[in-house]
């Protein structure tokens, strides 16, 4: 698979910083000495001058004076008026603050019309199928542009859920309650809800994900605890093997019931496991951080994985607190991200793209195997990562403010080169037509708008 197009976006501002100050020998400083010394200075400077070298076939004495003083006259008054504009222009260069807010208040950056345009787009492609069975469904399929044929799916719909909230939706051409009846239809017969591919078995990660686009737009606190109690049974090693050894799944369910269920008693036992999973990496000061798995054989260090792990063990400490081994492998995983050695953070291998598959035999047929093909928006997981209260936290007592900033401007970046109107494609590498998935553009979303308010400063 051919990786994706990176560039550098407009992550810094564009304002013209502050006029540096004048070189020894420059016009501006000359004339800033000669204000100084008092107009009337300079002008009887320039007449003696002036009125010493005038040759007396000029017109005699008065001629002599005439000139002279006409000349200290003008010089006086063009000495006064380059040092007032000097002073005016200092005082200016004085208030950047004042500039700035003013600049600010007339005119907005690109982060709103993005916004504007990615809402426009989720509006206009919304699926509305009345379905025989479940009634009247209103979503996404996989991706958008798939038309009326393809039905909502219930991972789609979700992410399109937590889009809008995100979005504020600003009118009424969509509603929410829509959105959260169709993901209750679609719940499978026996509970809980899979991906498209993955047939009519409950999938704890695609589970997670749901209930917490549900808790978080207000559903049934009953009925989410209903599905949170299905959930957890279902997900043990000894029932779920293949997900529990998962970094990606382990992470996924740990977040969506941070969300659904936060006094959940399962979700230290997940940080538990998560935190055990981690793997020392010798290339990198011998940092902790995490690969694909949570046990052996683990696979190759992986910075999506890594930035997934540090993102779910950031919110579980907000919600549940922090034991020193938890602490200390998620600080370990900040400062890994943070060790890139590569020279550009907005194309190095870090923010490359990833596939994964994740296989489980099939409860009807052992034999056989399911297969979830997993694609990762590797660079939006680094942003969000960056962007946790503790990876700040970390790069402040480190001394590491500056590599901080530089990575995360390198992940945006690429981030930002990715979308078109608010929207991003995933490159199939075929040749063919970009795809659209929805949970792509989510991921996109949630990153802008998390290093938006992680940039943002009032004084400009």
């Amino acid at each position: 698979m051919s990786q994706q197009q990176l560039g550098r976006g407009p992550s810094g501002s564009g304002a013209a910083g502050p006029v540096p100050p004048a070189g020894v020998g420059s016009p501006a400083r000359f004339v800033g000495w000669l204000g100084g010394l008092g107009c009337a200075a300079a002008g009887y400077g320039v007449f003696q001058a002036l009125f010493g070298v005038l040759p007396d076939s000029l017109g005699g004495e008065p001629a002599k004076w005439l000139v002279a003083g006409v000349s200290g006259v003008g010089t006086a008054v063009a000495a006064w008026l380059a040092a007032a504009l000097l002073r005016v222009r200092a005082a200016g260069a004085g208030r950047p603050a004042a500039v700035s807010a003013r600049t600010a208040a007339g005119t907005s950056g690109p982060l709103p019309g993005v916004l504007a345009a990615a809402y426009e787009t989720l509006v206009g492609e919304v699926t509305v199928v009345d379905d025989p069975v479940r009634g009247r469904l209103t979503g996404w399929s996989h991706s958008l542009g798939e038309g009326d044929a393809a039905p909502p799916t219930a991972l789609s719909t979700a992410y399109g859920l937590h889009m809008m909230l995100d979005l504020g939706v600003p009118d009424g051409r969509l509603s929410t309650g829509d959105l959260v009846e169709t993901l209750w239809r679609l719940r499978l017969p026996d509970g809980g809800w899979s991906a498209r591919t993955q047939g009519s078995e409950a999938r704890p990660e695609i589970t997670a994900l749901v209930l917490g686009a549900l808790a978080r737009a207000g559903s049934s606190g009953d009925r989410v605890a209903a599905e949170v109690t299905g959930c957890t049974t279902r997900f043990t090693r000894a029932l779920d093997p293949a997900g529990r050894d998962s970094t990606h799944v382990v992470t996924t369910v740990l977040r969506g019931l941070l969300r659904a269920a936060p006094r959940s008693p399962h979700l230290p036992e997940l940080c538990e496991a998560l935190v055990d999973g981690a793997l020392d990496d010798e290339r990198r000061e011998h940092l902790r951080c995490w690969a694909y798995r949570l046990c052996p054989p683990y696979g190759s260090p992986s910075a999506l994985h890594t930035a997934q792990a540090v993102v779910a063990l950031d919110r579980a400490a907000r919600v549940l607190g922090e034991s020193a081994g938890a602490r200390a492998a998620r600080q370990d995983g900040v400062r890994w991200l943070l060790a890139c050695p590569d020279p550009r953070h907005d194309v190095c291998p870090d923010v490359t793209n990833l596939r994964e598959e994740v296989r489980r035999p099939r409860t009807d047929d052992p034999a056989r195997h399911e297969v979830l093909n997993v694609r990762h928006f590797t660079a939006s997981w680094l942003v969000r990562a960056l962007t946790t209260p503790g990876a700040r936290e970390v790069a402040l007592a480190d001394g590491l403010q500056a590599r901080w900033r530089e990575r995360l401007d390198g992940a945006f970046a690429a981030v930002w080169a990715g979308h078109t109107d608010g929207i991003w494609s995933w490159d199939r590498g075929d040749g063919t037509e970009l795809r659209r998935p929805m949970w792509m553009t989510y991921q996109g979303l949630s990153a802008m708008r998390a290093h938006a308010v992680w940039m943002y400063q009032p004084d400009g």
